[in-house]
């Protein structure tokens, strides 16, 4: 007969709890070392290095278009200016009225852009407001064949008002101009011009010299008001008048 088991092994075995944390000790060092499973299907290289992630491709930067070559001569440059389809407000049907006068005078007068009777009559400064003009100039010994007038846009924008980019554009043809022509002194009739060339409005501007920077150097200039203000309000005339005596007191030096 077989012998009946021990006392001893009918106990329930008891387990060790210094073994389980051993276990877990193990199975946290494998995953701090990598192992995220147990059993795979694929072998895997757990010495190699994970592969990174490709790098997103660098932006496209476009090219910024290449800065517009202006005409350098005088002449060529009035030339575009007539000629020219690409002008601030160019439009097939829109009339065009180009700088007039004696460009060799030593004296520049600048205004903002063709009024609507301009574009009809085809020159600056027309009807009502050219008059008080024409009086303007007798009342310095000068008149439209000894100076020359141009204006920021050879176009009427359909508003009458200048706004970005096409101001901007007008401000750089101006400055181009004016070093072109190079006169002794510029005059610059209302609040566009005066802003586009010299960064300040007709009002803060007056009374005193300035410097227009052009590519040749700079010009000195005098701002006041356009005639069509005076019309307005004849009160600005003493105001005028005394940009005239500063205007001509400097050229006179």
């Amino acid at each position: 007969m077989t012998s009946p088991p021990a006392a001893d092994s009918m106990r329930p075995v008891e387990r060790d709890p210094s073994s389980a944390a051993a276990a877990a000790s193990v199975l946290q060092w494998w995953q701090d070392a990598g192992v995220d499973v147990m059993i795979d299907e694929e072998p895997r290289d757990w010495l190699r290095p994970k592969a990174k992630a490709p790098a997103a491709p660098a932006p496209v930067v476009e090219a910024a278009p290449p800065a517009e070559v202006l005409p350098g001569q005088l002449d060529l440059f009035q030339a575009y200016l007539r000629e020219n389809g690409a002008l601030p407000f160019a439009s097939p049907s829109a009339p065009r009225v180009c700088p007039s006068g004696d460009p060799a005078s030593g004296l520049m007068m600048i205004t903002d852009m063709p009024a609507a009777e301009d574009c009809s009559a085809g020159t600056l400064l027309s009807g009502e407001a050219g008059r008080l003009f024409d009086r303007m100039l007798a009342a310095i010994g000068r008149d439209r064949g000894s100076i020359y007038l141009a204006s920021l846009a050879c176009f009427r924008s359909p508003d009458g008002r200048f706004t970005d980019p096409a101001a901007t554009r007008c401000a750089t043809l101006a400055r181009h101009h004016i070093g072109l022509v190079a006169p002794r002194a510029a005059l610059l009739m209302g609040d566009a011009a005066s802003k586009a060339l010299i960064g300040l409005p007709t009002m803060k501007a007056r009374g005193r010299w300035h410097e227009i920077a052009t590519h040749a150097g700079p010009v000195k200039a005098v701002a006041t008001f356009p005639p069509d203000y005076l019309l307005k309000l004849p009160s600005a005339k003493a105001m005028a008048w005394a940009d005239l005596q500063l205007l001509m007191q400097g050229l006179n030096e």
